[in-house]
Protein backbone atom coordinates (compact mmCIF):
# COMPACT_ATOMS: atom_id res chain seq x y z
CA UNK A 1 0.00 0.00 0.00
CA UNK A 2 3.20 2.26 0.74
CA UNK A 3 4.66 1.82 -2.86
CA UNK A 4 1.36 2.35 -4.38
CA UNK A 5 0.82 5.68 -2.52
CA UNK A 6 4.40 6.67 -3.12
CA UNK A 7 4.17 6.08 -7.14
CA UNK A 8 1.18 8.13 -7.38
CA UNK A 9 2.60 11.15 -5.06
CA UNK A 10 6.01 10.79 -7.39
CA UNK A 11 3.73 10.70 -10.23
CA UNK A 12 1.77 13.68 -9.50
CA UNK A 13 4.70 15.49 -8.14
CA UNK A 14 5.60 15.25 -12.18
CA UNK A 15 2.66 16.32 -13.55
CA UNK A 16 2.24 19.13 -11.34
CA UNK A 17 6.16 20.61 -12.25
CA UNK A 18 5.37 20.57 -16.14
CA UNK A 19 1.75 22.34 -15.45
CA UNK A 20 3.50 24.83 -13.09
CA UNK A 21 6.48 25.22 -15.82
CA UNK A 22 4.22 26.07 -18.77
CA UNK A 23 3.44 29.83 -19.13
CA UNK A 24 -0.18 31.66 -19.91
CA UNK A 25 -0.52 34.08 -22.34
CA UNK A 26 -1.33 36.70 -20.23
CA UNK A 27 1.19 38.80 -21.59
CA UNK A 28 -1.07 39.26 -25.08
CA UNK A 29 -3.92 41.11 -25.70
CA UNK A 30 -6.62 39.13 -26.90
CA UNK A 31 -8.90 42.67 -27.70
CA UNK A 32 -6.88 43.75 -30.05
CA UNK A 33 -6.13 42.42 -33.35
CA UNK A 34 -3.30 43.63 -35.29
CA UNK A 35 -1.89 43.26 -39.16
CA UNK A 36 1.56 42.90 -40.18
CA UNK A 37 2.88 42.13 -43.59
CA UNK A 38 6.97 41.28 -43.93
CA UNK A 39 9.41 38.77 -45.17
CA UNK A 40 10.15 35.79 -42.92
CA UNK A 41 13.61 35.91 -41.04
CA UNK A 42 12.94 32.75 -39.68
CA UNK A 43 10.38 30.18 -38.47
CA UNK A 44 11.42 27.71 -35.38
CA UNK A 45 9.90 24.69 -35.72
CA UNK A 46 10.13 24.05 -31.84
CA UNK A 47 8.54 23.26 -28.65
CA UNK A 48 7.36 24.28 -26.58
CA UNK A 49 6.38 26.78 -29.02
CA UNK A 50 6.58 27.58 -32.60
CA UNK A 51 8.06 31.15 -33.47
CA UNK A 52 7.65 32.76 -36.66
CA UNK A 53 9.87 35.98 -36.71
CA UNK A 54 9.20 38.69 -39.40
CA UNK A 55 11.00 41.93 -40.71
CA UNK A 56 8.84 44.55 -41.17
CA UNK A 57 9.47 47.54 -43.01
CA UNK A 58 9.44 51.08 -41.09
CA UNK A 59 8.65 53.94 -43.38
CA UNK A 60 9.05 56.25 -39.90
CA UNK A 61 12.57 54.17 -38.85
CA UNK A 62 13.69 54.35 -42.35
CA UNK A 63 14.68 50.17 -41.87
CA UNK A 64 13.04 47.09 -41.56
CA UNK A 65 12.07 46.12 -37.68
CA UNK A 66 11.62 42.21 -36.63
CA UNK A 67 8.49 41.11 -35.32
CA UNK A 68 8.03 37.66 -33.15
CA UNK A 69 4.93 35.48 -32.72
CA UNK A 70 4.52 32.92 -30.70
CA UNK A 71 2.22 30.13 -31.92
CA UNK A 72 1.00 26.97 -30.05
CA UNK A 73 3.40 24.07 -29.78
CA UNK A 74 4.51 21.84 -32.40
CA UNK A 75 1.70 19.15 -32.35
CA UNK A 76 -0.76 21.67 -32.62
CA UNK A 77 0.52 23.94 -35.11
CA UNK A 78 0.86 20.49 -37.44
CA UNK A 79 -3.35 20.02 -36.59
CA UNK A 80 -3.49 23.21 -38.37
CA UNK A 81 -1.96 22.29 -41.09
CA UNK A 82 1.59 23.68 -40.32
CA UNK A 83 4.90 22.19 -40.84
CA UNK A 84 8.67 22.72 -40.59
CA UNK A 85 8.98 23.96 -44.11
CA UNK A 86 5.65 25.78 -44.55
CA UNK A 87 7.56 29.02 -44.91
CA UNK A 88 11.07 29.89 -45.25
CA UNK A 89 13.29 32.92 -44.91
CA UNK A 90 12.64 35.29 -47.70
CA UNK A 91 8.93 34.15 -47.74
CA UNK A 92 6.50 36.98 -47.99
CA UNK A 93 3.73 36.55 -45.46
CA UNK A 94 1.23 38.53 -43.39
CA UNK A 95 0.64 37.73 -40.07
CA UNK A 96 -2.70 39.20 -38.14
CA UNK A 97 -2.31 38.77 -34.24
CA UNK A 98 -2.53 39.67 -30.46
CA UNK A 99 -0.36 42.31 -29.74
CA UNK A 100 2.01 42.19 -26.61
CA UNK A 101 0.53 44.18 -24.03
CA UNK A 102 4.08 45.95 -23.28
CA UNK A 103 3.99 47.37 -26.91
CA UNK A 104 7.00 45.45 -27.50
CA UNK A 105 7.19 44.16 -31.49
CA UNK A 106 5.36 40.88 -32.07
CA UNK A 107 2.53 38.68 -29.95
CA UNK A 108 0.34 35.70 -30.46
CA UNK A 109 -0.03 34.62 -34.32
CA UNK A 110 -3.97 34.48 -34.93
CA UNK A 111 -3.39 34.00 -38.63
CA UNK A 112 -1.26 33.78 -41.27
CA UNK A 113 -1.35 34.14 -45.01
CA UNK A 114 1.14 32.34 -46.74
CA UNK A 115 3.22 33.21 -50.02
CA UNK A 116 1.12 30.90 -52.00
CA UNK A 117 -2.53 32.50 -50.64
CA UNK A 118 -3.27 29.82 -47.63
CA UNK A 119 -4.78 31.58 -44.44
CA UNK A 120 -3.40 29.08 -41.62
CA UNK A 121 -4.71 29.77 -37.89
CA UNK A 122 -1.93 28.21 -35.28
CA UNK A 123 -4.11 24.77 -34.66
CA UNK A 124 -6.77 23.19 -35.55
CA UNK A 125 -8.74 24.09 -32.78
CA UNK A 126 -7.28 28.28 -33.10
CA UNK A 127 -8.40 28.52 -37.26
CA UNK A 128 -8.03 31.26 -39.04
CA UNK A 129 -10.84 33.19 -38.85
CA UNK A 130 -12.84 34.40 -41.62
CA UNK A 131 -11.28 37.58 -43.43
Amino acid sequence: MKLKFMMVAVFAGLLAGQAAAHHSFAMFDPEKLLTQTGTVKEFEWTNPHVWLHVMVADAAAGKSLEYSFEMQAVPQAMSGGWRADTVKPGDKVSVEYHPLRDGSRGGELVAATLPDGRRLGSSATRPAPPK
